[in-house]
């Protein structure tokens, strides 16, 4: 740190200067009316002169002081004058920034995420108040002395509707976090952070940008012309869904990003839950209790699933349908019991680690627990219609096609209703899903109602009743 001169109103001393910007000087000083410890952002002299440069950071200051309330975005104190310059005072952020943390290499992903939902809450916050930050990337992300992200630098931000700032073909931000429409000179909005965001979480995840270049134009291209890549392809030790989940916040098209920051992170986390134990079943009963959805009839291990169902499933929080079991049934009736296999997918040190496993099956004769004979009796023909139905169904919505799953598990929950049936309760969760899938609320609650009314209480029941009740209300 280099000592200075810098004129700043006689309460603050020991003034030291601790960062240079492309705009501005950054500068600790101490407070003595506060007695404590601040940054001071200064103008560059340079800049000084230019009356939109010093709108634009009094701006900063002032868009900045109205988010402080957030705990996430960093703390205005003061806006002061050095010299003819203008000075922001804030709170002093010891952590650095995450582009400082990530010179030693990646992060452990759980931090990458803590650090990415944090900065989700602050970038959320400041959209729900209209403004877009305009340049979202590790060195505007600040580390604060209780270990939590700050989102600084608004300074280029502007407030929804007010173009005072910019102009049509003029490109803010900074070319290897730039969204798609901001590369081309587009306007940016609320969705151009969330892409911006998605990038840092590239970052964090795989150690380098996702179109790293040699130019500012080759990689402001990039990001508006060439195909998304996998982060997989550079760090095999992520969850192939990790692939799915960034690619959705990759997006070229503004509408088909995310809906928030938060979703996006909450994404990224199903991802990495989903791969922390993955267990498919392919047993010869109905369907094994641990499920929530009813599988397909299939003798055959599944096939790798779709990104867009995988899409589906990271979205609504990783919801255990689509993986956590798979029914069999033995072909003409037989009699003897069929073998369980079991596929199991473990991730261990980083590395995922498949192993499959042959058991026998349980005898499927009634035994003298009414229950268990319940469960293995013959059901009757409007419930084994419905069954496979919803089994039809189900294939469809494994693959990524619950539009057209829809009717069809329609018709499984009506041949089913009111039978209290296991089978019911994974269809009427299976609509539910392919209905909210398709961006469809209609009786979402009720059919999520009755599930749980049949199987009980279930953790991935109320994660999904809570998105839509998100998505769609009450």
């Amino acid at each position: 740190m280099t000592a200075t001169t810098l004129a700043l109103p006689p309460r603050y001393r020991g003034t030291e200067l601790i960062a240079t910007g492309g705009m501005a000087d950054v500068y600790m000083a101490t407070d003595d009316t506060l007695d404590r410890v601040v940054a001071v952002k200064v103008l560059n002299d340079r800049f000084a002169g230019d009356p939109e440069i010093r709108t634009r950071f009094t701006r900063e200051a002032r868009i900045a002081a109205r988010l402080s309330v957030e705990p996430n975005v960093v703390t205005i104190f003061d806006v002061a004058d050095v010299g003819g310059r203008p000075a922001i005072v804030m709170e002093f952020l010891p952590g650095g920034t995450l582009a400082e943390r990530m010179q030693g290499g990646r992060v452990p992903p759980a931090l990458a995420l803590a650090w990415l939902e944090q900065a989700a809450r602050a970038l959320d916050a400041a959209h729900a108040a209209g403004v877009v930050h305009r340049d979202v990337k590790p060195a505007n992300l600040m580390i604060g002395p209780d270990g939590e992200v700050r989102v600084t630098d608004f300074g280029i931000a502007r407030i929804a509707g007010d173009v005072s700032l910019t102009s049509v073909g003029t490109i803010l931000g900074t070319s290897g976090y730039m969204s798609p429409e901001q590369a081309v000179g587009g306007t940016a909005t609320a969705a151009s952070d969330r892409y911006g965001l998605a990038v840092v979480a590239f970052e964090l995840l795989c150690g380098r940008r996702p179109y790293l270049a040699e130019t500012f134009a080759a990689e402001a291209a990039a990001h508006a012309t060439a195909p998304i890549p996998d982060a997989t392809s550079y760090d095999h030790s992520l969850p192939s869904s990790i692939d799915v989940a960034l690619a959705r916040g990759l997006a070229k098209d503004p509408d088909e990003r995310y809906r928030s920051c938060g979703e996006l992170v909450a994404s990224l986390k199903a991802a990495f839950a989903e791969s922390a134990e993955t267990t498919v079943r392919m047993v010869r009963a109905e369907a094994p209790t641990s499920a929530v959805g009813v599988a397909p009839t299939t003798t055959k291990p599944p096939a790798r699933r779709s990104r867009r169902v995988l899409a589906i499933v990271a979205a609504l929080g990783g919801l255990a349908v689509l993986g956590v079991a798979l029914a069999s049934l033995v072909d003409g009736g037989a009699d003897e019991a069929a073998p369980t296999t079991v596929v199991r997918t473990t991730t261990v040190a980083g590395a995922p680690q498949v192993r499959t496993v042959t058991v026998e099956a349980q005898p499927t004769t009634p035994t003298n627990s009414g229950e268990d004979a319940q469960s293995v009796s013959a059901p009757a023909t409007s419930s084994t219609n419905g069954a496979a139905l919803n089994d039809q169904g189900f294939r469809l919505l494994r693959t990524g096609n619950a539009a057209a799953a829809v009717p069809i598990l329609d018709r499984a929950v009506s041949a089913l209703q009111g039978t209290g049936s296991l089978a019911e309760a994974y269809a009427s969760y299976n609509l539910a899903l392919a209905r909210f899938s398709t961006g469809d609320c209609t009786g979402v609650h009720d059919l999520l109602q009755r599930s749980e009314q049949i199987q009980g209480k279930r953790s991935e029941i109320k994660r999904l009743e809570r998105d839509v009740d998100r998505a769609c209300g009450r």
